[in-house]
């Protein structure tokens, strides 16, 4: 069966399909697959919000299943800054170090668990149909004073998990796959992509 992930971002569509991995009635496809389809505005104030827009947009313009991704940095002491505009945290077409330089300048005050923070993913299924189910993950963790590592993506060099003495950017790709946000997120899809057909 076919599901597209609603998503261009190439680091979120190779991790998810290698978390998919093992469902083999699955033909995941991405937007990559529909060159002339264009994702609407994110105009939601939540991550499940914006999940919600992409996922229904896309399942019944692509008429076909769909699996859509929101996900971002939450730093409580922030005020839950960057949140929902993770990716446009610098401006809006704020590359990864940029967003990641400004969150380094808006944290140079901050010390101890004032640096606590964590990774959400909230993902959608959806079908041309409507909505069929919502979930949640998060990863707990610290942002560092410094940029570590060349792994990842996002503000992967600057996360740190709890319990873990390296930043998201210094762990392997199979390391981070299995203690993510996004990996805990898909293991409360599983049952559900499992029975689809």
């Amino acid at each position: 069966m076919q599901i597209v992930l609603a998503t261009h971002n190439l680091h979120k569509i190779r991790e998810i399909r290698e978390m998919l991995k093992p469902l083999k009635n699955l033909d995941i496809l991405s937007l990559s697959n529909f060159p002339d389809y264009q994702l609407p505005e994110e105009t939601g104030s939540t991550f499940e919000e914006n999940a919600a827009i992409k996922a229904e947009h896309a399942a019944k313009a692509l008429n076909n299943w769909v699996i859509a991704d929101d996900s971002g940095l939450v730093v409580p002491t922030l005020g839950g800054q960057p949140g929902v505009i993770s990716k446009r945290y610098a401006g809006p077409d704020a590359t990864d170090r940029e967003n990641r330089l400004k969150l380094l300048e808006d944290m140079a005050k901050l010390s101890d668990i004032d640096r606590s923070a964590y990774f959400e993913c909230c993902l959608v299924i959806a079908s041309p149909e409507g909505i069929k189910k919502t979930v949640s993950g998060l990863c707990e963790g610290t942002i560092l004073e410094e940029e570590r590592g060349r792994n990842g993506f996002g503000y992967d060099p600057l996360f740190m998990k709890n319990d873990y003495d390296k930043a998201f950017a210094e762990l392997d790709e199979s390391t981070k796959n299995r203690i993510s946000h996004r990996r805990k997120a898909i293991e409360k899809l599983l049952t559900t992509l499992e029975t689809l057909r």
